[in-house]
């Protein structure tokens, strides 16, 4: 005899065994049990004892063919031998992993051409869909007393140690996908708008542009001569060698400034074909002032022209010299919110270049986005840096004289040479950089001066801010920098020039506020210099130069704050007296001092009050 215990579903077959104690929530549950080990005290169907017999995973039924019922006793394969070893050859219709013919493929257990009785005890792994794949319905094997399924049955042990008691789902109803009904020109269309996802056309072709721009969106422009829709570039270095990536766009309301390298094998041939060099193609266009322009091109309305600020010369090539090269581009332009782009005005800079082999030139682009009819008379101040603690990332703020500027780095063109461009020191980032210095003149007193001013950059720091929105008129808000020049007494070298190779800056900071809303300030920072040795005969052509930047957070964080203290009752030694003596007489003097023990309990319940307030 035995209890129907339901499976998943009324087609499943009914599975009859003995409960111990079967709570109302378990019930029988799906799983795979790939990794679980079969136990050796399992026996066959219909053993009694409790215990199972387990069988390999090679005695699972055949897959079965759609359209034909398999329901019914499986045939069971002989056990596997002691040692454990379940491999057995597989036999499947179709060998998925076999993509190699008349080769071996590593770890697809049913390939013919392993020539593997047992694969497994040679691959690490079988492949998915290289061995017989099974389902099962478990329940904890605890729960079983007796199975007497003909149908297969085994006891796993997972991964946690617990024994799950198994019957295969022998339905072929569940092992298959439903066919799907024929496809054909009346039903496609139908079919992939019910099941297709993202589609890269149909967005695309129903996308219109957006009314406005929005801070980050790519500027529109268009060349009317082409009538090509284009964006307007702002040209980045990259690599190691900053060379100039021309495809980097502007993003809308981004001020921001970048440099970048070019190199020319052929300067004669480039100094006047070459569009980069020329003025002319930085203003040949005009830009859009809102996106949704592009749908009408010819209406000038959603169109701003380019004005040129000042005259710009395009190159000319004079014997061994290309002119009226562009070295910066200085883009200006106002916007009014939502109704985009009002004004676009350039500014160009201009040098000349000596035509020789392998010639580099260093380009600067700047844009700069302000609101429309913003005064100009007023001087723009810099950004501030954090308002009113720094914020890692932003600019290091420096005052020389009254004027504020972030403090700078080396920075070396593509050939090593040290630039007239300088790296920005990022607060919180510690950095170092360096190059090589062709100085102009060898004479002690001139290289010295050189070396400095290229370390420091045009400007000499003087104070560094203390918060990042320090105002330069008030000298209270910035802190003086410690430094100390090269000494030749120091050196213990008389007939000889001592120069600077090296510049460390080291800044110690801290926060300060709420812990909560902490504000990063500068609390000092000085120049620490290496310096070397020359002698006064020695002809320099090259010196090595070197920057670095260490940020040293000193933050005193304040005590953890202690826990409430905890009232620590004392009572008299004899305060249970009466409590006692009420007890140790009979029952009759127990009922004569039940008013005193209750006068005693509310007293104490009293004072608990009292103290809780």
């Amino acid at each position: 005899g035995g209890l129907d215990f339901p499976m998943c579903t009324s087609q499943l077959v009914i599975l009859q065994v003995f409960f111990l104690m079967v709570p109302e929530s378990v019930w029988l549950q799906p799983s795979s049990p790939a990794g679980a080990t079969p136990t050796p005290s399992d026996v066959g169907p219909g053993s009694p004892g409790g215990t199972l017999q387990s069988s390999s995973e090679g005695s699972e039924t055949p897959w079965p063919v759609p359209g034909i019922s398999t329901v019914g006793p499986a045939v069971v394969t002989p056990s596997a031998p002691e040692n454990g070893t379940v491999d057995l050859f597989p036999v499947l219709p179709v060998c998925v992993c076999d993509l190699t013919p008349g080769t071996c493929d590593i770890n697809c257990c049913c390939d013919r051409d392993c020539y593997l009785l047992h694969p497994r005890t040679v691959f690490s792994f079988c492949l998915p869909g290289s061995v017989r794949s099974s389902s099962w319905m478990c329940v904890d094997n605890s729960l079983i007393f007796r199975s007497n399924s003909p149908y297969p049955s085994r006891v796993f042990t997972d991964a946690g140690g617990v024994r799950q008691f198994c019957v295969h789902v022998n339905n072929s109803k569940l092992n298959y996908f439903q066919k799907l009904q024929k496809v054909n020109a009346t039903n496609f269309q139908a079919l992939a708008t019910e099941f297709e996802g993202e589609s890269f056309t149909s967005t695309f072709q129903t996308q219109s542009p957006p009314p406005f721009y929005r801070a980050g969106d790519p500027i529109l422009t268009y060349f009317p001569e082409w009538s090509i829709i284009s964006l307007l570039r702002q040209p980045a270095g990259v690599g190691a060698g900053g060379l100039c990536a021309e495809s980097n766009p502007a993003g809308f309301l981004e001020s921001k400034s970048t440099t970048c390298a070019r190199f020319f094998k052929n300067l004669t041939n480039s100094c006047t074909l070459d569009p980069t060099l020329n003025a002319a193609s930085y203003y040949n266009f005009t830009v859009l002032k809102v996106p949704r322009g592009m749908t009408d091109l010819q209406n000038m309305k959603f169109q701003v022209p380019v004005t040129l600020v000042s005259q710009a010369g395009s190159p000319l090539l004079s014997g061994n010299t290309c002119q009226n090269v562009v070295s910066q581009v200085i883009y200006e332009i106002e916007t009014n919110g939502t109704f985009g782009i009002q004004k676009v005005s350039v500014t160009f800079g201009q040098t000349n270049l000596t035509v020789e082999p392998d010639t580099s030139l260093q380009q600067h682009f700047v844009i700069h986005f302000r609101a429309f009819q913003q005064s100009t008379a007023v001087p723009l101040t810099g950004p501030r840096s954090g308002n009113p603690g720094y914020i890692v990332g932003k600019p290091l703020l420096a005052l020389t004289g009254d004027k504020s500027h972030p403090m700078t780095l080396l920075q070396s063109q593509g050939d090593g040479i040290c630039s007239v461009k300088k790296h920005e020191v990022q607060f919180g980032v510690n950095a170092i950089s360096g190059c090589r210095l062709r100085p102009k003149k060898v004479d002690c007193s001139h290289l010295q001066q050189e070396i400095y001013q290229t370390l420091h950059g045009n400007t000499n720091p003087e104070r560094v801010a203390i918060f990042g929105n320090a105002d330069p008129a008030q000298k209270r808000e910035w802190t003086r920098i410690l430094s100390r020049n090269c000494s030749v007494s120091a050196m213990h070298c008389t007939p000889c020039c001592v120069i600077p190779v090296s510049l460390e800056i080291q800044v110690l900071w801290a926060y300060i506020g709420l812990q909560s809303n902490p504000q990063a300030h500068v609390s000092g920072a000085r120049f620490l210099y290496q310096c070397q040795s020359i002698k006064d005969s020695q002809q320099v052509t090259e010196v090595p130069l070197t920057t670095v930047v260490t940020f040293v957070d000193i933050t005193q964080k304040p005590e953890p704050p202690r826990g409430q203290p905890r009232i620590d009752w004392k009572l008299p030694f004899d305060f249970f007296f009466p409590l006692k003596i009420a007890f140790s007489k009979g029952v009759d003097s127990q009922k004569g001092s039940a008013s005193l023990i209750l006068v005693l309990c509310l007293l104490v319940l009293g004072v608990l009050k009292l103290e809780a307030k």
